[in-house]
């Protein structure tokens, strides 16, 4: 019981579950009685659920195994008996966790996931009851994914070895390619969004008008408008903040979004790198940047790796004379965006920035803001031209962060969860792959030798994947993967098998 109820614990670890999520037990009618299955359920206060073996063969598993095929007719008991135990009336099971294997027992783990018919493709939640199966199931892929560790980091001056200015757009323009390189989210705007933007062009007359919108974030935030500075998307914060700041050594904590490194050197700044490490999961140590930066810009969840660094590390770059921009953009797609520094005024010099771009689809309309102590808004605020945000935009950011907004977007971000899930169980079917472990982002960073070939083989076969060797900390072996919708992820999965194969 011992070795099941650890592998239980594992698996659930990989989900970001606890035991009390749990909602049943599911296995092969024939191992229902079994001592360990019994004793763990019984531990774990919850039922067991047996299926026949025909009806744990109807179910389609994702990743197939000879040994249960022919020992009990379906390809992996361990997959189809979660799914099927997650699958009840107008919900059907979604696989979070592949098998993995222990020893002697094997565990899967699945979700309840309603049907939502107004979606292109099938919406998902997480639902409080998870569904999984312990049994010995042979042929399974073994361990769990262990974490990174923090270790020291490496400070380097920038060369010019990295195109900044390249973005994800450029890997899709003017090429019908399904687009897995740009982080907007699919299926966006929603279509209460474009119909108040469209009721919006009747006023474009009149010169734009951003008290309303910047009252509406300011209150979203709990903040006074006077630390609330709308931009046209954060990119225009960055350009705002190298030339209108009287900076002396600006550092960027990378791999990250190149923008404000450009930024900064087009305003004739030298600009100092901390590099974080791919073997310690290029997580931050506060420690490596270097005490006389005085401006310090770091992401989180960082673009292009995914990973979501602790509020209290981040925070812990402050100083006073010191500048600390968090780059926010991707914070909306966190579930609760805990380890978010927004609304925070404790934390000296702090400015964050955030884009209401990605989540809500409004890239070509260019719409964010930045959060900072009033000094700081009023400096960039005079380096702002007049009118710099249009009103389509301002009536945007009024809309999306109202609080049937927020709820959306908090319930995209579950979705985005439970498809990142999904997209990572895959890629760890692939020898040839690794991935950066704790992606909190909606897009994985994965490694591969010769990404590069790699990349433009997916384009042949018609996907565009972001290329990693313009982030500085990585190489051409990188490549940033968006996360969809589970029908695309399969099709790209498809795909990258494909272009593997074709690369010998």
């Amino acid at each position: 019981m011992d070795e099941v109820l650890a592998l239980v614990g594992a698996v659930l670890r990989e989900a970001g579950l606890t035991r009390a999520g749990i909602g049943s037990l599911a296995t092969l009618e024939a191992r229902a009685a079994e001592p360990g299955v019994v004793a763990a359920a019984a531990a774990l206060g919850v039922p067991v659920r047996a299926f026949p073996a025909g009806e744990l063969a109807a179910v389609p598993v994702p990743h197939p195994s000879a040994a249960p095929l022919s020992a009990t007719g379906t390809a992996s008991v361990a997959e189809a008996a979660a799914l099927l135990a997650a699958t009840a009336g107008g919900e059907r099971g979604v696989l979070v966790v592949p098998k993995r294997k222990s020893r002697s027992a094997t565990c899967a783990l699945a979700v309840s996931v309603p049907f939502l018919p107004n979606e292109e493709t099938p919406g998902v939640r997480l639902l409080p009851r998870t569904h999984g199966y312990i049994a010995g199931e042979p042929g399974s892929p073994p361990t769990i994914p262990t974490p990174h560790t923090t270790a020291a980091m490496d400070m380097h001056t920038h060369t010019d070895a990295h195109d900044l200015r390249h973005h994800g757009d450029a890997e899709v323009r003017d090429e019908k390619l399904i687009d897995l390189a740009v982080n907007v989210r699919t299926n966006t705007p929603p279509d209460w969004l474009r119909e108040r933007i469209a009721d919006s062009l009747t006023g474009l007359a009149a010169y734009p008008d951003g008290r309303a919108a910047r009252a509406a974030v300011a209150e979203r935030h709990d903040l006074p408008p006077n630390r609330v500075l709308l931009t046209a998307g954060a990119a225009e914060a960055f350009v705002l903040l190298a030339r209108a700041l009287p900076v002396r050594r600006p550092v960027v904590v990378h791999p990250q979004f190149t923008e404000p490194e450009a930024a900064l050197r087009d305003a004739g700044h030298a600009v100092g790198r901390v590099l974080l490490r791919e073997e310690d999961g290029f997580r931050l140590d506060p420690a490596a940047v270097p005490e006389d930066a005085d401006l310090v810009v770091i992401g989180n969840p960082t673009n292009p790796t995914s990973v979501l660094h602790p509020a209290a590390s981040v925070a812990a770059l402050a100083r006073p004379g010191r500048i600390l921009v968090v780059d926010e953009a991707f914070m909306d797609a966190v579930p609760g965006e805990r380890e978010s520094l927004a609304g925070r005024t404790d934390v000296p010099g702090l400015v964050v920035l955030r884009s209401l771009t990605k989540t809500w689809g409004l890239a070509g309309l260019r719409i964010g803001y930045a959060l900072a102590e009033p000094e700081t808004v009023a400096a960039l605020e005079r380096a702002q031209p007049l009118w710099p945000v249009s009103t389509p935009a301002l009536v945007a950011a009024e809309a999306c962060v109202s609080r049937a907004a927020l709820a959306e977007a908090e319930h995209a971000a579950h979705r985005i969860g439970v498809e990142r899930a999904h997209l990572l169980a895959g890629l760890a079917e692939f020898d040839e792959v690794r991935t950066v472990g704790g992606a909190e982002g909606p897009f994985v960073l994965m490694r591969i030798d010769g990404a590069d070939a790699v990349r433009e083989r997916l384009r042949s076969l018609g996907f565009a994947a972001r290329r990693g060797d313009t982030f500085p900390g990585l190489d051409r072996n990188w490549l940033r993967i968006a996360v969809r919708d589970r029908a695309t992820t399969n099709r790209f999965l498809q795909a990258l098998d494909q272009a593997l194969l074709i690369g010998g």
